[in-house]
């Protein structure tokens, strides 16, 4: 059954509900359509300008873009905001960085797309925890704490994978949850060099 669809009307809809990222499976179910017919709105709006299509398969309203955070955690999922985005983000990095960086127990992988490139790395998954839902004004998403972001970051130091950023901001940090963290990793090398940061910054404060 064809269903007629009035573009304004669908994004008021979008709106209402909060759907600010979608794939063709919601946009069905959301407005009683085919998936062939959806698959054609979609792509048809995307050329009139109404849409944006963020990568095969994912869509957002281009006439009320989300943020870029919510866009790296629906790209590729399980996925946390992490590493140096997350770092910058918490004033512990002093510049932000031109990617998004998230961790993920997928495979890692790159998407650049015309608004801002998403980089996601593969953690193991005993390590895929200390992430919290952050809301902020009409936003919300995944983002890693503090210390589990530069954990993060410092394990993939530990192996090679990241250079180590000596403008790091490493005060006001729990240092219970950066060693509890670390040992979720069970790397030697990460956890001494938490440790050190540990006795540097906190042991004598």
């Amino acid at each position: 059954m064809y269903t007629y669809l009035k573009p304004f009307l669908v994004r008021e809809e979008l709106l209402k509900r909060n759907i600010k990222i979608f794939t063709p499976d919601l946009f069905s179910r959301v407005f009683g359509t085919s998936k062939e017919q959806s698959k054609y709105f979609l792509e048809n709006q995307v050329k009139e300008g109404l849409l944006a299509r963020l990568k095969k398969g994912i869509y957002t309203l281009k006439t009320d873009f989300p943020a870029e955070e919510e866009i790296a955690n629906a790209l590729y999922k399980p996925s946390y905001i992490s590493f140096e985005y997350a770092l910058a983000y918490y004033d512990m990095l002093p510049e932000m960085p031109y990617i998004v960086t998230s961790a993920t127990t997928k495979p890692t992988r790159l998407f650049n797309t015309p608004y801002m490139s998403f980089a996601y790395y593969t953690i193991k998954r005993e390590a895929y925890s200390g992430y919290s839902l952050i809301k902020s004004g009409e936003k919300s998403f995944l983002m890693a704490e503090p210390e589990k972001a530069l954990v993060d970051y410092l394990y993939f130091e530990s192996i090679g994978k990241k250079p180590y950023n000596d403008r790091l901001i490493l005060k006001g940090l729990d240092k219970n949850k950066l060693l509890d963290y670390a040992d979720l990793y069970q790397r030697k090398s990460l956890n001494e060099t938490v440790k050190e940061i540990v006795k540097k910054y906190y042991d004598n404060s």
